[in-house]
């Protein structure tokens, strides 16, 4: 069972990274032409509207998992016109894309912070764990947590949706790489639920696999010269 406070860190930084996340998808699907997330008012960093959206997925599943596994197991969405993807399958892609970029962009304003951090003398190397990367001197614990949890869950998420299985975002950035009825095609086989499911079973039994190595990459490059 987790640490109390660890917890509510682990639930707010996965809140904060998701709505983010979804917001892009939407923000970028607006951009596009598909309003379909606007309407619905995904196009926010107020996390009220993609609770309401998947109040299971981003409210009660990662609650629980938090408090007993110490980490969170989740899911989210945003809408889309899957007319208004056939139509424009590269600003479908794109779509997709933005939500692992919003994570990207996260992960690298806390590897930042991390390195200020230890060049300032706020916090000194820790363990090579998920969120306890630094500790913080006396006054900075909590902020060395956040940052740590930041870092690492917002790695996870652009790792893990950038795999091309679907319903992972990795699979809707086919457009971008193959040709237009090519991924058409493909797009239509992604889009059954039983694929959907198969590919999930895919990336459970894989993503650890992927994940050790790129973190551990990741995280030697965070205190390279430091």
């Amino acid at each position: 069972m987790a640490n109390p406070f660890e917890a509510v860190v682990l639930y707010v930084v996965f809140l904060f990274s998701t709505t983010l996340h979804e917001a892009a998808h939407a923000w970028v699907g607006m951009l596009g032409g598909d309003l379909t997330a606007y309407r619905g008012g995904q196009v926010s960093i107020n996390p009220l509207p993609h609770i309401r959206r998947e109040p299971f997925g981003m409210l009660i599943l990662p609650l629980l998992s938090v408090f007993v596994s110490s980490w969170t197991i989740s899911f989210a969405s945003a809408p889309y016109d899957p007319q208004w993807a056939r139509r424009y399958p590269k600003r479908s892609a794109l779509m997709s894309l933005a939500g692992p970029a919003a994570n990207l962009s996260l992960a690298l304003v806390a590897a930042l912070l991390i390195r200020l951090g230890l060049g300032a003398g706020w916090f000194m190397p820790g363990e090579t764990s998920i969120a306890h990367l630094v500790n913080g001197w006396p006054g900075w614990e909590s902020i060395a947590l956040v940052v740590c949890v930041l870092f690492s869950m917002n790695l996870l998420l652009f790792v893990l949706n950038i795999l091309p299985f679907p319903p992972l975002d990795g699979s809707g950035v086919l457009p971008l790489l193959l040709g237009r009825d090519y991924s058409a095609r493909v797009q239509e086989i992604f889009a059954q639920p039983m694929v959907a499911m198969m590919g999930m079973v895919i990336v459970w039994r894989i993503f650890g696999n992927i994940f050790r190595p790129v973190f551990g990459i990741a995280v030697d490059l965070l205190f390279l010269g430091a």
